[in-house]
C-alpha cells in the first residue's frame, strides 16, 4: 500500500451525479479515491479528514462533461492506494478506451494470471463496487456495443435459476 506523509490531509466532497452520489478523497493536488455511495456498500469519510469541494474543482467539471457526454477521458492527477495488485488492475481499468469492455478473464490474462479470474471470465455481466444498475448506466452512457448482450444475457441466466427480476 503507498503510504502518504502524515503532514498531508486528506480532502473529501460528495457530489450528486447521474448515477447518483459520489464521495471524493484526496490530497490538495491528486484524487485518491471515488466511491459510489449509492452503491452497495456506502463509505464515511475518516475523522480526520476534511470536507471541502475546494480541492476537486477540476474532478467535479470533468464528472461534469462526462456525464453530459462531452468528455471521453479524464485528465486529473491520481493517487491511488492499494495494494500493489490492485494498483495493477486500476491501471489497466484505465487502459480501456472509452466505449469499450474487457471481460474479466482478458483482464487477468493482461495481467499476467490468466487463471486468475473465473466470475465474468466469459463476458457475462458480474459485480461492480457502486452495483449493476451504475455499471448499466455506465456502459449505456459510453455505448458500449455489448450492454443489451451482457444485461439480457445475466437476466436470462437470473430467470433460468429461478430468480426474479429486481424491481
Amino acid at each position: 500500500m503507498r503510504m502518504r506523509p502524515a503532514s498531508e490531509p486528506t480532502y473529501w466532497y460528495e457530489t450528486d451525479t447521474a448515477v447518483g452520489r459520489l464521495l471524493l478523497a484526496g490530497a490538495a493536488q491528486a484524487l485518491r479515491r471515488v466511491h459510489f455511495q449509492s452503491g452497495p456498500h456506502p463509505m464515511r469519510a475518516a475523522p480526520e479528514w476534511r470536507e471541502d469541494a475546494t480541492p476537486f474543482a477540476r474532478v467535479l467539471a470533468q464528472l461534469g462533461e462526462y456525464f453530459s457526454g462531452t468528455r471521453r477521458a479524464f485528465t486529473l492527477r491520481l493517487a491511488p492506494e492499494g495494494t500493489a495488485f490492485q494498483l495493477a488492475v486500476w491501471e489497466a481499468l484505465r487502459a480501456i478506451p472509452y466505449g469499450q469492455t474487457v471481460s474479466y478473464g482478458e483482464l487477468a490474462r493482461r495481467l499476467g494470471n490468466a487463471g486468475g479470474a473465473r466470475a465474468g471470465a466469459d463476458g457475462s455481466l458480474t459485480g461492480f463496487g457502486g452495483g449493476l444498475f451504475i455499471k448499466r448506466a455506465l456502459l449505456s452512457l459510453e455505448g458500449a456495443a455489448c450492454v443489451a448482450d451482457l444485461f439480457s444475457a445475466h437476466e436470462s441466466a437470473r430467470a433460468a435459476n429461478g430468480v426474479p427480476a429486481p424491481d
